[in-house]
């Protein structure tokens, strides 16, 4: 029996394409749960339309994307996820995860989850990673049941704060964090 996995998308728009093809990959090992914050289920972008994402997605996974509170509010009391992961995950939920902040529906997932004391797995997209995002990731570097992507700095000198996970190791970071593990190294050069 294949392990149940929640993915949870956030709005880091630029890294849709990239999560979308990490999720090929996860969807042939585990029994993958989509779920998208607000912004990604309803924001057109230069990086694409809202809906073509969610229909890619949905494809994949063989079952609708949730999207609301109370959608997402079982993951707790009826223990249905193994492992979560969140990716792209964006400064704005690292900070409300550091924070005990669950009021989207990623975030709220992930408290619904925690409950039940299993892992949750972060694939960072932030520009402000080496800033404003650098205290909540160390935050949760520290945390337990908390595990990372391997990730580094995606254009050290057009973007100097931003960092972003190496979404080719997801499937290996999810099978690490299941036991458990935090895959490494954690930082990687991009």
């Amino acid at each position: 029996m294949k392990n149940v996995v929640g993915l949870a998308f956030c709005g880091s728009f630029c890294t849709f394409r990239k999560a979308i093809d990490a999720l090929k990959p996860l969807a042939e090992r585990f029994d993958v749960v989509p779920i998208f914050s607000s912004a990604a289920y309803e924001t057109d972008s230069r990086f694409g339309l809202a809906e073509d994402f969610r229909a890619e997605v949905e494809a994949i996974c063989g079952r609708p994307v949730l999207h609301t509170l109370a959608e997402v509010e079982p993951f707790g009391p009826k223990k249905l996820l193994d492992l979560l992961i969140i990716a792209p995950c964006t400064g704005n939920t690292l900070g409300k995860l550091a924070n005990g902040i669950a009021d989207t529906p990623v975030t709220f997932a992930c408290k619904a989850h925690l409950r039940n004391a299993r892992p949750v797995l972060l694939a960072i997209s932030t520009n402000d990673g080496l800033s404003a995002s650098a205290e909540n990731i160390g935050r949760l570097l520290n945390r337990k049941h908390y595990y990372f992507v391997p990730f580094g700095q995606d254009s050290p000198q057009g973007k100097p704060y931003s960092l972003v996970a190496d979404l080719s190791l997801l499937p290996l970071a999810a099978e690490a964090a299941l036991l458990g593990q935090q895959l490494q190294p954690i930082l990687r050069q991009g």
